[in-house]
């Protein structure tokens, strides 16, 4: 586990037993680990890979921040988070959410509502590239063209 930090945005591939073994001590009965994958097809469209920009010092605050909503809603559990940036492939894990509890009920709630939380308020965005083009995908790509149009990211 060595340079890894309970909640973060990287540009290396994602290691889902790196935020389990975070995640785990004697006080845990529960462990449930989510990962997302960039996936091929969506909607009937090919996706040849994805782009995810983000404004990493505020999405780490973020995500830290679902971390600590988390331990109030369910007292006893323990969140790791990581979200990859950059150029993705096909089947490459985009998030890892790792979340332990005394209880497995109460992890399998919080896992959920960790990426729940992310899709809303995480400054990360999604770019698919297909055959035929590109779009910003999901929510998000409202702040990025916002972003962009004042100056402050670049595609």
């Amino acid at each position: 586990m060595i340079g890894l930090k309970q909640f973060e945005v990287t540009t290396q591939p994602l290691e889902p037993e790196q935020y389990r073994a975070y995640t785990l001590n004697e006080k845990q009965g529960a462990i449930v680990v989510f990962t997302g994958h960039v996936r091929e097809w969506t909607k009937g469209v090919r996706t040849e890979y994805l782009e995810y920009e983000a404004y990493v010092p505020m999405a780490e605050k973020k995500l830290a921040q679902i971390g600590d909503e988390i331990t109030e809603r369910w007292p006893g559990t323990i969140t790791a988070i990581g979200h990859r940036i950059g150029a993705l492939q096909i089947s490459d894990i985009a998030v890892c959410i790792s979340v332990s509890s005394p209880h497995r009920k109460d992890a399998y709630a919080a896992n959920e509502y960790a990426i729940e939380r992310i899709k809303e308020v995480v400054p990360i965005w999604k770019k698919e590239i297909w055959e035929d083009g590109a779009e910003w995908q999901g929510h998000q790509r409202g702040y990025h063209d916002d972003a962009v149009n004042k100056g402050g990211l670049t595609s």
